[in-house]
């Protein structure tokens, strides 16, 4: 196998080579792709079991068939993405016509997590194939045998000089990083996006940063309080809540809190039974020291429903913790694990200001019918993305950008902005040589400003 240095060259003549700029060079390098993910898809699940019990539903929902649709959508829509934009140009510069042709950066370089192992690494590599960029994609090591699966793929149907899975573990990631690429794109901790951006900074190479951070789920008391639990439920402990877009901590108001906590407990019953542990659809953590963590934030004092764990099979039950305080443990970190917070609170606008002293969340949630306080809080919080009385799903539509702000990511991507996040947008302006407007050159005369001031209006 290529060394990396070595593998980046070769990547680097591959691009000069100008092959990646023809479209359809770019539809048939996905269409490779879907035809082998579909015959694979088998060997994608198993891979996924192994490495964290995945039910096959949620592998195919949260990965394959978001990954087969990711694909057929660019597909779809690509000729007309690449295409040249005509945008306006101000009557000051007329005659002329104005574009932005979309460029491939170049030598790109993508680095996955676990958590989604296969979702994360392939649907940012579809946005770079689709640019008509090379890629270098860094599996997660943690998910031994999805990284595995992945870097067989490639090099089942791409040479490396075109698109290369790297495999190894943090040294090969560290090395990856020390080279000099086009586009960095890595989804992943804050902690380690401040290295990534770090490490980035010295070649100036621009980055795209999917990151994570503690989501807020607000739960007002003019809800549908069966969906509600329902949807929060799904959405906190599908993959055992190892999601960067799970709700982290449940904001509860006071005159259904109890109700509602005790909604919240019958629908962890009615989903994955009194003992979650024999649950076809419930998965697993993903190895001892993330066991071990998350083992450190439950307080047994605050613990409303769960809480049973098992070492050997890497279990934790679907945990409430009931009364939580800003200032427990459990409240410092994105937790990232079955196990959700929750607070009871009176006044709307009191609990905004204690969220936005955090920093701004990946995604934001919000259960109410009322219209009026949708857009009062919309409008008051920031955040990346966020759902209406329902949680995660906004990530299903490829019609919205996914991204994060301040310290949940930079950068957005999904559907055509996959596209246009690994492409370098270049202005050209357009003009004839008839109809030259001499008021613009030397000697300058008051009554050429006089002119020039009417059209600059």
């Amino acid at each position: 196998m290529l060394d990396i240095p070595t593998l980046v060259k070769a990547q680097r003549a591959f691009f000069s080579s100008g092959k990646t700029r023809d479209v359809s060079f770019r539809i048939e390098a996905l269409e490779k792709l879907r035809r082998v993910l579909i015959d694979r898809e088998q060997d994608i699940a198993e891979a996924l079991k192994k490495d964290f019990g995945k039910p096959f539903f949620e592998s195919y929902t949260t990965e394959i068939g978001y990954v087969l649709g990711d694909i057929g959508h660019t597909i779809r829509g690509l000729k007309s993405w690449a295409k040249p934009r005509k945008v306006k140009t101000p009557l000051v510069l007329m005659p002329a016509r104005s574009e932005i042709h979309y460029e491939p950066f170049g030598c790109t370089l993508i680095i996955a997590p676990w958590n989604y192992p296969f979702q994360l690494q392939i649907s940012p590599l579809i946005g770079a194939i689709a640019a008509g960029n090379t890629a270098i994609l860094k599996p997660s090591e943690v998910t031994k045998h999805t990284q595995k699966f992945i870097n067989d793929v490639l090099q089942e149907i791409y040479p490396p000089e075109y698109i290369a899975g790297v495999g190894g573990a943090i040294p090969e990631t560290q090395q990856l990083l020390e080279e000099k690429f086009d586009l960095i794109f890595f989804t992943g901790s804050t902690r380690v996006g401040r290295i990534v951006m770090e490490k980035a900074a010295r070649n100036l190479t621009p980055v795209v940063l999917e990151l994570g951070g503690k989501s807020p789920c607000i739960v007002d008391e003019n809800v549908d309080l069966k969906t509600a639990a329902r949807r929060i439920v799904w959405g906190k402990f599908m993959n055992a809540s190892q999601t960067c877009v799970a709700p982290d901590y449940i904001c509860i108001h006071a005159n259904i809190y109890e109700q509602f906590l005790t909604q919240l407990k019958s629908t962890i019953v009615e989903f994955y039974g009194e003992n979650p542990k024999t649950s076809d659809s419930y998965a697993r953590i993903v190895n001892e020291p993330h066991f071990d963590r998350l083992l450190g934030l439950i307080d047994k004092a605050k613990l409303f429903h769960g809480g049973e764990s098992d070492r050997s099979s890497r279990y934790i039950a679907p945990t409430i913790l009931r009364d939580v305080s800003w200032t427990d443990k459990v409240m410092e970190d994105e937790v990232f694990g079955p196990i959700m917070p929750c607070f009871k609170y009176d006044n709307i606008d009191d609990l905004i200001k204690l969220i936005n002293a955090r920093p701004k969340p990946l995604s934001f949630y919000l259960f109410t019918k009322n219209k009026n306080l949708q857009e009062k809080v919309l409008r008051a919080v920031p955040f990346g993305g966020a759902s209406v009385n329902d949680c995660v799903v906004h990530l299903a539509n490829p019609e919205l950008p996914f991204g994060g702000v301040g310290e949940s990511g930079m950068g957005a991507y999904h559907g055509q902005y996959s596209f246009e996040v690994f492409s370098h947008k270049k202005s050209v302006l357009r003009k004839p040589f008839a109809l030259d407007a001499t008021m613009r050159y030397p000697p300058y005369t008051p009554f050429n400003l006089k002119l020039i001031r009417f059209f600059m209006k």
